[in-house]
């Protein structure tokens, strides 16, 4: 009879041992972890928020600059050699005399050479820290003919002659705070209505789940229409900005206070909470110290996944001219400009926003996806 001897780990402990001191927090990253494209999904997530954060430094131009000579300007992409290093060709003009339409073609002799923290427009950082400083652009010493920064469009201009590239930057400030400050009112009101109807039972669980269904029941879009049109257009966009907010998160912490009643329907009978409550300890103390904590996971999950339709409920708005207006830039803003077939049609480029939205909203479930198979880390795979 032969026995078989278990190598111990480096730290003494077999790889069982090991896994079995680490905590619920540790297991869930490290089961997060696993998950490549959940995790190739949180970084382009986190450099999306960091470009939102710092919009003004990330942007070649501001927001509402523009140059309408270069109105419609098709995209200008990037270039690489050892002679001019990262540069793009300038674009010249001729207009039909017959149509009067514009129409660019690249100048192979005119090259537009980018350089990083580049000088350029002045701007406050966030409204706090002055610079001039860019982090891609070209720099106004490095045309000595004219001694003037030729103007370039990577991803091209819109019919103003205003930089796409630098607009979808600064329009992701606006999108993706709308769906963060959304998820803040949502989890407060998800945590709050659904605990009390969880852990209280009887006729206010009765009620607060009729009312549940009641909204419901009701198609989200067409009422999302019917509130957006009722926000006075004389508002300013900071108070438009909050009102679109506020109008997301009262319809959508549904799905939130039922998962959280439905939790605390299976736990506040759990030894636990019986002796809490025998110790003297409040109802919300209970709650919130005691039985929330106790699934904080499958909450991070549902919040995950509720913010890509926060992100869309905008963009709908938006879109239709319900929701935030110009000068505010965001996605949906952006995306009025292609309300026409023919101008779709003729400047496919304008639609550069909704791949933006449409990797974000992947990124979201992605992440979600992950979360939602490492919220459980006790399960057996």
């Amino acid at each position: 009879m032969t026995a078989t001897i278990v190598q111990p780990a480096a730290d003494g402990k077999s790889a069982e041992q090991a896994l079995g001191s680490l905590s619920q927090k540790q297991l869930i990253w490290r089961g997060f972890a696993r998950h490549r494209l959940a995790m190739a999904s949180f970084y382009l997530l986190a450099v999306m928020y960091t470009l939102a954060l710092g919009c003004e430094f990330f942007a070649p131009y501001s927001p509402q600059w523009k140059n309408l000579v270069f109105a419609y300007c098709p995209p200008q992409p990037l270039r690489f050699d050892f002679e001019h290093g990262l540069h793009v060709r300038s674009m010249r003009q001729s207009i039909d005399p017959i149509t009067l339409k514009k129409d660019y073609v690249e100048d192979p002799a005119g090259i537009i050479p980018f350089s990083f923290f580049a000088k350029g427009e002045p701007y406050e950082l966030m409204g706090l820290f002055a610079g001039d400083r860019h982090f891609l652009g070209v720099d106004g010493a490095s045309n000595k003919n004219t001694g003037t920064v030729p103007p370039f469009f990577i991803l091209g201009a819109d019919r103003y002659g205003r930089d796409i590239l630098s607009r979808i930057i600064y329009g992701t400030r606006i999108s993706l705070s709308v769906g963060i400050v959304a998820i803040a009112v949502t989890f407060i009101l998800g945590l709050s209505i659904g605990g009390v109807s969880g852990y209280v039972g009887g006729r206010s669980d009765n009620l607060i789940q009729r009312t549940i269904e009641i909204i419901n029941a009701f198609p989200q879009l067409p009422l999302w229409l019917a509130l957006g049109a009722s926000m006075p257009p004389e508002w300013s966009p900071l108070r438009t900005y909050f009102a679109i907010t506020i109008v997301l998160s009262l319809l959508s912490w549904t799905g939130l206070a039922r998962v959280v009643r439905g939790k605390l329907l299976s736990l506040r009978e759990e030894d636990f909470a019986v002796a809490a409550r025998l110790l003297g300890a409040d109802h919300g103390r209970i709650i919130f110290r005691h039985l929330l904590p106790g699934f904080t996971s499958h909450i991070i999950v549902v919040l995950t996944l509720t913010v890509p339709a926060m992100i869309l409920g905008e963009t709908s708005l938006s879109f239709l001219g319900l929701g935030l207006r110009p000068p505010v830039v965001s996605w949906g803003v952006m995306l009025q400009d292609c309300m026409k077939m023919e101008v779709v049609a003729n400047y496919p480029w304008l639609l550069f926003p909704l791949s933006f939205i449409v990797i974000t909203v992947l990124c979201f479930n992605f992440v979600g996806d992950g979360m939602r198979d490492a919220a459980d880390p006790y399960a057996s795979r």
